[in-house]
């Protein structure tokens, strides 16, 4: 009996530690960007409606703005009260404190202290930025609901008690958002400001002039925007958008109360076809030009050689530094072709009188010139890492972003940089070639610069150039990437745990839900092997999930919708022609794009074709039998399932042989245009048949009346239905454009037929 008592007491002793365990666990703490010290304790700060702010003298504002983001869903109606030396020592119970200090010299103008107990929660800080970034950092401890604009009822709103102290390991921690080539809104402008410092970045890089558009209203130069910001396709569409210097003023003060600096970038010499369009006197040519269409590298730049061309930007910057009081204005001075330059006969003068080597040193001395205006300003310049060609301006900054070389040069030069290299930081680039755990591995800092060089590192930016991604992809093309970064440039993880990253991102997506960011992916979500089964004349489809923790789902012609396993390999068999659309969602939230796979069963299936001219080894899709391997080509010419195959500077022409005569009603090729990439559709495609292989009957020309004007990936099949005609062999010829028009700024370059597949029906 005794055993049997001893052990009752054993298991009654575990049940009662198990409880006070759970009783006594501390939830988890999830933070982005992670500060640079937690340390949990026992017990919660709760707020109710008795709580009260109290802030330090200057830092209303502050407070205002947490009043702000509480009321709405707790539905408390704050009281707050600056403190004053008797209070500060007599403070209530149930008071969340917004203190200014100079007890913590080390912290800064952006680090802060977060203290919570039972009692009370206070924030502390050097300036007002700290208390805002201790803001954030009560944000993100409070349940996620705190993020609803409507009261929520059943929430008990309380923090961990914590003592956190925490501050930034680099000052300029920023976007580059390019409204150029997709114009957005000023009230997503805003909500990007919000979405920034939420995450403690402090700087938006505001892309607002390009060969596409000139969106920055200035009033000595009324055509700028009036035309400037609008570009005209062949269809009598016309796309565009400007901020007038109102909406820009307006901006700038909600970044300031964000404390956020707006940084404009006013692209200069090269990236200034809209500008030379309005006013073609300041181009080398005289014009005329057209605001530019397609995205690339336009050769007509600002003339070098002309006065009326400095006169005109110092004009510009001088309303430029008006409604910006940011320390930086950003020239660009990227990507500038030297080809008018080279026959410009007031460029060749100036690199004369200038005693100038060549065109390069032309660059530079534009550069080092218009520096010194804007240095009259009392501003200073920042250029992409081409200004380091010919010589670099005496006290510019240089951001990097062709590898990290550029930065190193100027740093052992003694200038500052701002580190943000394609490999790492553009998020344009889709996540099959720089994914989240890519970005969170990034490095700021070049290993290649000594201790004292490595103070010229400002920090970096996530760069999100739009040319393929209009105001309503840019959640997905930023989120959870920019996440990543945030905490590389805020914390800078001497060793990066990215599992334990990605954790905090997985419960990190709740509040991203909450703040309506329709984030994408993570990382290539899906691996598709498609075998052609001879035997059986079907395709075993192999679909391996590569990103954890989603919902895979599949609609097909023939399936209306179906949930495959998760986080695991699908089996799939097609026998017949059907579309395959894959796509994501989690807890029901579609996730990033939708990946299509089509499958074709004809009478061009699996048959032999004989090639008139060889297709590029670049873009071979595999051989010759791509074209009649039964699978369409992916929304992608340059990777996806690489099932297209190219053809540069020359024709197509393909023969099929049935092996007897059969019955033919339809012929179809599929075709691929991206204009700005030289992928152009073909002039005309003429369709033949023969019974013989050596008498070939034309059936049918068709003429392509799509515009090269549009920047859009397009696909698109030629065909022709017949009545039954008899025939043992299919030609079909497809006429490639033999230029580029001279508009297209890649005038001069042979153009691209890119082909996918061949059908016989």
């Amino acid at each position: 009996m005794k055993k049997y008592f001893i052990s009752f007491l054993l298991l009654f002793g575990l049940l009662n530690f198990a409880n006070l365990s759970a009783q006594n666990s501390k939830p988890d703490i999830n933070i982005i960007p992670q500060p640079k010290s937690i340390n949990q304790q026992d017990g919660y700060f709760e707020i109710n409606k008795q709580t009260k702010i109290y802030f330090s003298k200057g830092a209303e504002t502050v407070a205002r703005y947490l009043k702000d983001i509480l009321e709405p869903a707790t539905g408390y109606d704050f009281k707050f009260e600056e403190l004053d030396n008797n209070l500060e020592n007599n403070l209530k119970n149930n008071s969340i404190i917004l203190k200014l200090s100079d007890s913590h010299p080390g912290l800064g103008n952006e680090g802060y202290t977060f203290t919570t107990t039972t009692n009370n929660l206070i924030i502390e800080a050097n300036s007002l930025n700290g208390l805002f970034y201790g803001i954030q950092t009560l944000r993100q401890l409070l349940p996620v609901e705190i993020e609803s604009k409507e009261k929520i009822n059943s929430v008990i709103w309380k923090t961990p008690n914590v003592e956190i102290n925490d501050k930034p390991e680099f000052s300029w921690r920023g976007l580059n958002l390019d409204c150029c080539r997709h114009f957005m809104s000023k009230d997503f402008i805003k909500r990007y400001i919000d979405l920034l410092a939420y995450h403690k970045m402090n700087v938006l890089h505001w892309h607002l002039t390009e060969d596409q558009a000139w969106r920055i209203e200035i009033k000595k130069y009324p055509e700028l925007t009036s035309k400037g910001a609008f570009r005209t396709y062949d269809d009598g569409s016309v796309y565009g958008g400007f901020y007038t210097q109102d909406d820009i003023k307006e901006i700038v003060d909600y970044a300031a109360s964000r404390f956020i600096n707006v940084v404009p970038e006013i692209e200069m010499p090269g990236h200034s076809t809209a500008a030379i369009s309005c006013y073609p006197e300041i181009s080398c040519t005289g014009g005329p030009f057209d605001v530019g269409t397609l995205w690339g590298i336009y050769y007509d730049v600002y003339c070098a050689g002309n006065e009326k061309t400095f006169q005109f930007l110092q004009d510009v910057i001088d309303e430029v530094v008006e409604l910006f009081p940011s320390k930086y204005i950003h020239i660009g001075g990227d990507e500038v072709p030297k080809n008018r330059w080279e026959k410009c006969p007031k460029c060749q003068a100036r690199i004369k009188s200038e005693n100038l080597k060549d065109e390069h040193e032309l660059q530079s001395y534009f550069i080092k010139r218009m520096e010194k205006y804007i240095n009259s300003k009392g501003k200073q310049i920042i250029g992409w890492d081409e200004i380091l060609e010919g010589g670099l301006a005496p006290e510019a900054t240089v951001q990097s972003w062709r590898g990290v070389k550029g930065a190193v040069d100027a740093a052992k030069q003694g200038h500052d940089v701002i580190v943000s290299p394609t490999s790492n930081c553009y998020f344009d680039y889709p996540v099959d070639i720089t994914d989240l755990q890519k970005v969170y591995s990034f490095d700021p800092v070049p290993p290649e610069l000594n201790a004292e060089e490595r103070k010229h590192v400002l920090g970096s930016e996530g760069n999100m150039w739009t040319e393929y991604a209009p105001q309503e992809l840019v959640d997905d093309r930023l989120f959870p990437r920019l996440l990543a970064l945030s905490e590389v440039v805020w914390n800078y993880p001497a060793e990066r745990n990215y599992e334990e990253f990605r954790k905090r991102v997985q419960n990190h997506y709740d509040r991203l839900n909450a703040l309506n960011v329709n984030y994408g992916l993570e990382t290539k979500p899906i691996e598709i092997n498609k075998e052609y089964d001879s035997l059986n004349n079907n395709f075993n489809v192999k679909i391996r999930q590569l990103q954890n923790d989603l919902t895979l789902n599949l609609k097909s012609d023939e399936i209306n919708h179906t949930i495959l396993k998760d986080d695991s390999t699908n089996y799939i068999k097609v026998s017949y022609s059907d579309n395959l659309e894959l796509s994501f969602t989690r807890n029901d939230k579609p996730v990033g794009k939708i990946f299509k796979e089509g499958f074709t069963f004809n009478k061009a299936t699996r048959k032999p074709v004989n090639l008139t001219y060889p297709f590029s080894e670049k873009y071979s899709a595999g051989g010759v039998e791509a074209l009649t391997d039964g699978l369409r080509g992916s929304d992608s010419f340059r990777g996806g399932d690489k099932s297209w195959q190219g053809y540069q500077g020359t024709d197509f022409e393909a023969t099929l042989d049935f092996g007897n005569i059969t019955d033919i009603n339809k012929i179809a090729i599929g075709f691929f245009q991206a204009s700005s990439s030289m992928v152009v559709y073909p002039e005309y495609v003429t369709f033949y048949t023969s019974t013989d292989g050596k008498i070939f009957i034309p059936v049918k020309n068709i003429s392509n009346q799509s515009s090269l004007k549009n920047p859009d990936w397009v696909q698109k099949d030629f065909s022709v239905d017949l009545n039954n005609v008899k025939a043992r062999y299919v030609k079909i010829f497809a006429k490639n454009l033999d230029e580029l028009p001279k508009w297209h700024p890649a005038y001069g370059g042979k153009p691209w037929l890119m082909i996918d597949e061949i059908i016989v029906e």
